[in-house]
């Protein structure tokens, strides 16, 4: 199932366009994280049209801690150097070949419209989406890059069908995955702190952007803790 997130979202017309997009190519899932608007205002109904029932719906969030999803997909447009893991992208067709049929949970992350999300949110992130646009001026209108987003989405769910017995990994074995590589990068000699801290960013997207299956997850738990006890 794909959840859609707003974080922090300032318009409620905004919302409510957004709401719309996610009706045009089947998504129902809304989650608003510390809302700075009301999303069921008379602006937001309007834009939203025929897809009031999903604001009617929407789940509320106090904090972007308190998410729980299995994948967390951050949209910005805010790309860093080739050094920054957190922001290397994949853009929206290719998100769609990767969660494709989906069974498990998944969220789409857009952020702020003023300032978009925070390092510290994409970081908690599996992986980035970025729509390639103009270098002149990269920041569309959050609807429009929504509808992008989800057209995507809907075309590639269109055009494959993914096996009946695919078990995605979950966000626990995720975790287990990431305890173990954070076990043996602490016994690993780095000249200093920040290579150890790049090193887990960089494990910890890999593992994200993979979308392993559960029995893939289990495969590399084994590996790795075998790995660990290796002398």
């Amino acid at each position: 199932m794909i959840s859609v997130v707003l974080v922090e979202p300032e318009s409620s017309g905004n919302v409510g366009a957004v709401a719309r997009a996610m009706r045009n190519f089947g998504l129902e899932r809304l989650v608003l994280v510390n809302p700075k608007c009301d999303h069921l205002d008379l602006d937001a109904v309007s834009r939203a049209r025929h897809a009031v029932s999903i604001l009617k719906k929407a789940v509320a969030a106090s904090r972007f801690s308190d998410l729980n999803f299995d994948t967390l997909v951050a949209a910005t447009s805010a790309l860093g150097a080739s050094s920054n893991v957190a922001r290397v992208p994949l853009s929206p067709e290719q998100l769609a070949g990767k969660i494709h049929g989906a069974s498990h949970n998944v969220a789409i992350v857009f952020g702020r419209e003023s300032t978009g999300l925070r390092n510290s949110e994409i970081l908690k992130c599996d992986f980035v989406v970025t729509i390639p646009s103009s270098v002149r001026y990269r920041a569309l209108n959050i609807s429009h890059a929504a509808a992008i987003v989800f057209y995507e989405l809907f075309k590639h769910s269109r055009m494959r069908k993914i096996a009946s017995g695919y078990a995605p990994a979950t966000l626990k074995e995720k975790a287990v995955i990431m305890a173990v590589i954070d076990s043996l990068l602490e016994r690993m000699p780095f000249h200093f702190d920040s290579q150890r801290i790049t090193q887990r960013k960089i494990w910890q997207r890999v593992i994200g952007k993979a979308m392993l299956s559960r029995r893939e997850a289990f495969a590399v738990i084994g590996f790795l803790r075998k790995a660990s006890k290796l002398r």
